[in-house]
């Protein structure tokens, strides 16, 4: 029997970039069906980037990079962070993961991967519409980045659904940030805290199962 759970997430939380191995791995799992619930953290507000800010997301990425052996390279440092006064806003990307999860399903956990990859190695900025859409059309995904570029309403209100379901799964289970996971067992949902997607593979497995059973 397969095991559901739910992957709470923004595409712009570096510690959910560092969980991107586990994640992956997860999702070829044949025991595990893997939900990906973007929770638009970091969506909208208006925020951009700072020096002050910058600054503080270096360093902290530096720690998530020691972590997990995951690659923040220069290329992010200076031209992501080092672009100051750029939008720090996660509602291009994962609205894209909407895109595709429309369009392509199977390829909707691929691309998360493709665009923290865009971002954190090759120093490309998938906060705008035209950068996300390059990420897509390099990977094949023209129909996802066509129904991004039409501003669809209807994929916006799907949209929109995901994440107020996703911050509903938050809520209920008291999840503090992302990412977390969600199982969906015999007995209910049971909340698995981020920390669990660091601690090898074995680990999580042991704990996906103990809150399923």
């Amino acid at each position: 029997m397969s095991t559901t759970v739910t992957y709470l997430f923004d595409p712009l939380c570096g510690w959910c970039y560092g969980a991107s191995p586990a994640i992956q791995r997860l999702g070829q799992e044949a025991t595990i069906t893997l939900e990906l619930a973007p929770t638009g953290l970091f969506s909208g507000g208006g925020r951009v980037m700072s020096a002050d800010f910058a600054d503080f997301a270096w360093s902290n990425d530096v720690r998530i990079g020691k972590l997990t052996g995951q690659t923040f390279s220069e290329a992010y440092r200076h031209q992501v962070l080092g672009q100051h006064g750029s939008r720090f806003d996660s509602s291009a990307a994962a609205l894209a993961l909407t895109a595709v999860a429309h369009t392509a399903p199977a390829e909707e956990l691929k691309t998360l991967k493709l665009l923290q990859e865009a971002r954190y190695v090759e120093g490309l900025d998938i906060c705008t519409p035209q950068g996300v859409d390059g990420v897509l059309r390099a990977q094949g995904l023209a129909a996802a980045a066509d129904l991004l570029a039409g501003q669809n309403p209807d994929l916006q209100l799907q949209h929109d659904a995901r994440i107020q379901k996703a911050r509903q799964l938050m809520q209920a289970h008291g999840a503090q940030g992302v990412p977390a996971l969600v199982v969906h067992g015999a007995s209910g949902s049971r909340l698995v805290r981020g920390d669990a997607l660091y601690n090898g593979f074995e680990a999580l497995m042991a704990a996906i199962a103990a809150a399923a059973a």
